[in-house]
């Protein structure tokens, strides 16, 4: 397949107008906006307006009859349902983190794509950073790596969205908001059974909807953990350890809702070296992620600072320009279906391991995390 691709957008929430529906116009030499659909008609009549788009529908099955090459799946709650049916379809499927909501449903979709020969790629943005790609490059060389600390503080979304001119749908149906909250925790269920509710809503609510761009990136930066040692879930935070040889990586996430001062870093320590890569929210269009680099000399009191800004090119304009090149070009996604559920896999490791207060080996692998969740 080459040149223009034709998609459908299957939900226009938050994430879909702020990102992936400007950036497609933007890249209109290689998609053609040819459909939408949400359960919002104002939503999805607003969008069809804004970006020129011909066709428009509730539901998600009437989208995938279309004539399409390819869809995103951007709507809240699991994506397997619809990235199983587009598969069979013979549709190319972009979807938004995470994936799914456990292992079982992620084999399906990995299933799917692969029977029918269709790519399957997840929106982990961080990846396609041109910024990350440099972190890789000096990663490589820092000798004698120690210590890994990956930070995030979570901050309110909405100073960094209200600029936009965002197109919000009215509250869902009583009946419809129920149905949607039951398949939810039908899966979580499958995902994490019989765990507490502290548990179940870190698993929804931190895990998946936040900390899984965290967990995919660390794995790009450092392959699969060997162990992962401590796990500890809180209503306002998650502190985790893993190790990588004689490294450790400490993750923490904490929610601090009223600065609006979002962080999240990666920094690599090693004697002779530090490297530092500080995101900006995700929600802002073009912000250059920095790179700081710390240098010194042993026996003297010489050290250096500096800060690298890589690139303006936005990380989802690149996934997008990346999920082209595999479609039109037969490539592998950096984060395809298969990759990304060990992402999946963490996730459920980590309630397990808080819920434990035990080891666990190889946390990632997602076979494993299959047997954890098999009946007794």
């Amino acid at each position: 397949m080459a040149g223009r691709l034709r998609v459908g957008i299957i939900g226009c929430g938050l994430i879909a107008q702020v990102m992936h529906l400007h950036y497609l116009r933007e890249l209109a030499d290689r998609f053609e906006i040819a459909a939408v659909c949400d359960v919002s008609e104002e939503a999805r009549a607003s969008c069809a307006r804004e970006y020129g788009v011909p066709e428009q529908y509730a539901s998600w099955q009437d989208l995938l009859k279309q004539p399409l090459d390819a869809v995103f799946v951007l709507t809240s709650g699991s994506h397997a349902p619809i990235a199983v049916a587009a598969a069979a379809a013979g549709l190319h499927v972009l979807v938004e983190k995470p994936m799914c909501f456990s292992v079982a449903e992620g084999h399906e979709m990995v299933s799917a794509a692969s029977k029918a020969g269709t790519v399957l790629m997840v929106g982990y943005n961080k990846r396609y950073d041109p910024a990350y790609a440099r972190l890789l490059e000096e990663k490589r060389t820092l000798r004698d790596l120690r210590l890994l600390r990956i930070t995030t503080l979570e901050s309110p979304i909405a100073p960094y969205v209200q600029h936009y001119n965002l197109r919000r749908g009215g509250p869902l149906p009583k009946s419809l908001a129920q149905t949607m909250t039951e398949d939810d925790d039908a899966r979580v269920d499958v995902a994490i059974p019989d765990a507490d509710p502290l548990s179940r809503w870190a698993y929804r609510n931190v895990l998946l909807d936040s900390l899984v761009h965290e967990l995919n990136a660390m794995r790009g930066m450092m392959g699969e953990p060997d162990s992962l040692e401590f796990a500890d879930l809180r209503e306002t935070g998650l502190t985790a350890i893993f190790n990588y040889g004689a490294a450790q990586c400490v993750l923490a996430w904490v929610d601090l809702p009223v600065i609006a001062r979002y962080q999240m870093e990666f920094a690599f320590y090693s004697p002779e070296r530090r490297v530092t890569l500080s995101f900006p929210s995700p929600f802002l269009r073009s912000m250059p992620t920095t790179l700081i680099i710390e240098d010194g000399e042993a026996n003297s009191p010489y050290s250096s600072r500096t800060e690298q800004v890589t690139s303006y090119r936005e990380s989802f304009k690149e996934e997008l320009a990346h999920f082209h090149d595999c479609v039109t070009g037969g490539r592998t996604p950096v984060t395809s279906g298969l990759d990304s559920l060990h992402d999946i896999a963490l996730c459920e490791a980590l309630v397990a391991v808080h819920r434990s207060r035990t080891r666990l080996d190889r946390p990632s692998e997602p076979a494993m995390a299959a047997a954890r969740n098999q009946p007794s």
